[in-house]
């Protein structure tokens, strides 16, 4: 019998109903993890995820959660740890988009608002609600944005300004979190196919223009990398910025 690299380990990845975070639900279901995930939305979806949680033969549970709600990150967190009795690895993936020059009117001040409770806040909240429970020698894991590096195009400055700050957050967590063994990263991804930004969508052939490969990216491809980190091939890997882009950056 072929041993898993996370056998025995639980996660919780949040906005774990669609696009990256499903993929990465998955990922870490055949990895051999019980997989705990967050949706805001989707009920269905988040129905659909847990089913292919348990066909790879682990035990997963789905929570409905607002990441922009303090209250609601907790109570995520606490229920996670009654249903599965232990918390080793943590994928803060939920996140939301407001788009914008900074000389227009778009985003309003509510969409900005919003956007750094989910993708800021939220993030700190979970952590913060994770590390009572995470067990040494853990993992977490943010998924940021290339932009957060590098801003080829306008429009974006209020999103790449909280996956900067999610960016920084990791690095300093690591310190925090280092004495305890536990390794805290982000994964930088640049354009994915999802339904947030579709492979159509009409600044596609502008963000293949701009990848090395010429392509969009899968789910899959980030899911990959987000379980090598979370595996024993990521144990001395903390502190880090991976960009997953497919060479935009380079």
């Amino acid at each position: 019998m072929m041993i898993k690299g996370l056998e025995k380990k639980v996660a919780l990845v949040t906005g774990g109903a669609r696009g990256i975070g499903a993929a990465i639900a998955r990922e870490l279901a055949e990895d051999g993890a019980d997989v705990a995930i967050s949706y805001a939305g989707s009920a269905e979806r988040a129905a659909e995820v847990v089913r292919d949680i348990q066909k790879a033969g682990v035990q997963g549970e789905a929570y409905k959660a607002d990441q922009g709600r303090s209250d609601e990150v907790w109570a995520l967190v606490d229920q996670v740890y009654a249903r599965f009795g232990a918390l080793d690895i943590v994928v803060i993936n939920a996140g939301t988009v407001a788009r914008g020059r900074v000389d227009e009117e778009a985003p309003t001040r509510e969409e900005v608002e919003r956007l750094f409770a989910v993708n800021v806040r939220g993030a700190a909240e979970t952590v913060r609600a994770a590390v009572r429970y995470l067990n040494d020698g853990g993992r977490v894991i943010a998924i940021g944005s290339n932009g957060a590096s590098r801003m080829p195009f306008p429009g974006g400055s209020d999103y790449v300004a909280s996956k900067a700050a999610v960016a920084a957050y990791t690095r300093a967590w690591a310190r925090d979190l280092g004495p305890r063994n536990i390794t805290v990263n982000v994964v930088q991804p640049g354009s994915i196919a999802t339904d947030m930004n579709p492979e159509d969508g009409p600044s596609s052939d502008e963000q293949r223009a701009l990848c090395a490969l010429g392509r969009y990216g899968r789910p899959e491809e980030i899911a990959a990398v987000v379980a090598f980190l979370a595996g024993p091939g990521g144990s001395f890997i903390s502190g880090a910025t991976i960009d997953v882009d497919g060479g935009v950056n380079a």
